[in-house]
């Protein structure tokens, strides 16, 4: 019986040396007993914690991904929010009107007299009859004396015509002017559109009014010997402080008058006509993109994944302790049997 111990105790050495190896090189996964041992665990048993024990430490290190992730995406979130509050985006929308009100043609024609004024419709303009001598004034004109806004120096006199409201049909006022004598190398009129010719004649101030309009709004400039056809669209801009602005824009078109009179070479003929391009109403206004309520549901949801991740994480790192010790238990109760 003696020879039998000493034979068996070296197999039984090697084999508490090999079992002591190997549940030193993975004492968190795995822990495996031979099967010839009656207090070893299953094969299946074995298979199964293996398993769970891989997969917890994947799914915590993809839920430490998404918490990085998480973080990203807040701190980008919040960096878009602030860029969109510094740069607000333009908007423009089209509003259709049958009517406009009825604008205001401030007209400076110097030595130049006015022959002719009326209105039109749907584009037609009838043949001129005696051209160079004083025709009809259909139109509702009022002249006004004020002193530049410039240089508060110089007297400026401005001719105020109505000018057209019905875009429907087409609605045009058609303007005459003769110069007879100019000592300048260049003939021209110059005159700037307002937004409305009722509040003009509603102005106590109609001097004061002019000189606020010439300095809002810009001034061009139609020739002698061409008529000048000028279509003009309503530009309407909201500022950050809530008012709004007026602009005109134009399209312009120039053709030649052919002159048959018998005339000196300083006398000159100007023909201008003003129509509005289309019915709409141009708006222009800056709109912020960046909605806060988006920002904070976007938020909450990130913060949410956040305290969930790291509820799971903490889950599992006890889990992982827990089995840790039930191995450490289970193979000092395995060492103790095979001695």
């Amino acid at each position: 019986m003696e020879e039998i111990k000493q034979r068996q105790n070296p197999l039984l050495t090697d084999y508490a040396s090999s079992l002591n190896t190997l549940t030193h090189f993975n004492p968190i996964f795995c822990s495996v007993l031979d099967s010839e041992s009656g207090t070893s665990s299953p094969s299946v048993r074995f298979s199964k914690t293996c398993l769970k024990n891989v997969f917890s430490v994947i799914l915590l290190f993809i839920y430490l991904l998404l918490m990085a992730v998480a973080v990203f995406l807040v701190y980008q979130t919040i960096t878009d929010f602030r860029e969109k509050l510094k740069h607000p985006v333009m908007s423009v929308s089209y509003k259709e009107v049958p009517l406009y009100d009825a604008p205001g043609i401030a007209l400076y024609p110097g030595k130049a007299q006015l022959l002719s004024c009326k209105h039109h419709y749907y584009d037609h303009i009838p043949p001129l009859i005696n051209p160079g001598q004083p025709g009809e004034i259909e139109c509702t004109t009022q002249r006004i004396n004020y002193t530049d806004p410039f240089t508060n120096q110089t007297m400026k006199h401005a001719l105020i015509v109505q000018g057209p409201r019905d875009v429907k049909k087409r609605e045009l006022v058609f303007l005459q002017f003769h110069l007879n004598e100019t000592d300048q190398d260049f003939s021209a009129i110059n005159y700037l559109l307002f937004s409305s010719f009722q509040e003009f004649l509603n102005s106590p101030d109609k001097a004061e009014f002019m000189k606020d309009c010439e300095s809002s709004y810009s001034s061009w400039k139609f020739s002698g010997g061409f008529r000048t056809w000028v279509k003009m669209s309503l530009v309407k801009t909201k500022e950050e402080d809530g008012s709004e602005t007026v602009e005109f824009k134009q399209e312009t078109s120039v053709v030649n008058y052919i002159d048959q009179r018998h005339k000196p070479a300083s006398d000159q003929l100007f023909f201008v006509v003003f129509e509005w391009k289309d019915p709409f109403i141009q708006k222009v206004q800056d709109i912020v993109t960046a909605n806060p309520w988006n920002m904070i549901a976007l938020l909450c949801g990130i913060f949410l994944a956040l305290f969930k991740a790291a509820d799971f994480a903490k889950l599992s790192v006890k889990w992982m302790i827990k089995i840790r010790k039930r191995h450490f238990k289970r193979r000092s109760q395995a060492m103790n049997h095979i001695s």
